[in-house]
């Protein structure tokens, strides 16, 4: 079993670091001062609570989880005694640089150090490394402790037993971690999720429906069949013969924008960025942002127990 730290304590710091102890492992969590690490303790008291009134543990359970999370914000004290460590600090490349180099100084040249990045090449980042043969992207998905899917991406000089070992440990988490043999910009996930959004924002400038009614389009039916047949197999589903008339047809009508939409570069241009300053798309008071956040949180906790549900019959 890996000794496990995580460096940041933020949203998906605490939350990631919530998913390993859940799964039996003690972990350490860096944040830069006492406020950060304040903040994570409320983050994680309210994750537990919404997991035990939701009955996917006890309180008894949950007091375990949180016995197994300790919090520091001494980098040195977080890591001197880790195998495998998780960056989880902002998306700055030059900070996360940094943050390797004051690891690699403190650590042995055995530990593996991963990253949270949502899409920086694991190549670029180790490029300063001194040892990025042990450097591997671990991309886990908002919310961490809910959502199962992780990626783990090697660099060029990513070697063999530092992606076993990623792989092994996001399974010990009991995530559901798939393999990129090639790195690329974005990785799979967020190509696929942004390939959609580049299509709902050619549609909502071309006026074809509302904002609303784009929205439902994917919610009232993908959205419903994606949780258990993905795209190629959805396609398998229906018949590829189906699937490829169609494409011939369709490709070259869909949108091949390279840049954000006239909506939405007017709205950022405004600094309307949604939920986090209540307007964007959507007019976000308290009362709807608690609503939909609520619904969100409630539909991965049923996909979640789900999945509890299939690994106790295995």
């Amino acid at each position: 079993m890996e000794n496990v730290s995580i460096i940041g304590c933020g949203t998906m710091g605490h939350s990631i670091a919530l998913s390993a102890a859940w799964a039996g492992l003690p972990v350490k969590v860096y944040g830069i001062n006492e406020k950060d690490l304040e903040n994570a303790d409320k983050g994680l008291s309210s994750k537990l609570k919404v997991m035990i009134d939701n009955d996917v543990f006890s309180e008894q359970v949950a007091k375990r989880i949180r016995e197994k999370i300790e919090l520091s914000t001494s980098l040195e004290e977080t890591i001197a005694q880790s195998t495998f460590i998780i960056e989880v600090i902002p998306e700055v490349l030059e900070m996360k640089k940094e943050m390797y180099k004051k690891i690699e100084s403190i650590v042995s040249k055995n530990v593996v150090i991963a990253s949270n990045t949502s899409g920086f090449k694991p190549s670029l980042l180790a490029e300063e490394m001194e040892h990025p043969n042990r450097f591997v992207v671990t991309h886990f998905w908002n919310p961490g402790h809910l959502i199962p899917l992780v990626e783990v991406v090697k660099g060029k000089h990513t070697d063999l037993q530092t992606v076993e070992r990623a792989m092994q440990v996001m399974k010990e988490m009991n995530k559901q971690p798939i393999l990129l043999n090639k790195e690329i910009p974005g990785f799979i996930g967020n190509r696929l999720q942004y390939a959609l959004f580049r299509e709902a924002q050619s549609l909502l400038d071309a006026g074809v429906a509302t904002k609303e009614d784009i929205d439902a389009a994917v919610t009232y039916s993908i959205g419903r069949r994606l949780p258990v047949t993905g795209p190629l197999m959805t396609a398998d589903m229906g018949g590829l013969d189906v699937f490829s008339a169609i494409s011939n047809y369709l490709f070259e009508d869909l949108s091949t924008d390279q840049k954000s939409g006239t909506v939405l570069m007017k709205l950022v241009e405004e600094n309307k960025f949604g939920d986090k300053n209540g307007e964007g798309f959507y007019s976000w008071d308290t009362d709807f942002s608690e609503q939909k956040n609520a619904e969100r949180e409630q539909t991965l906790i049923h996909f979640l127990k789900n999945d509890l549900k299939r690994n106790e019959v295995k």
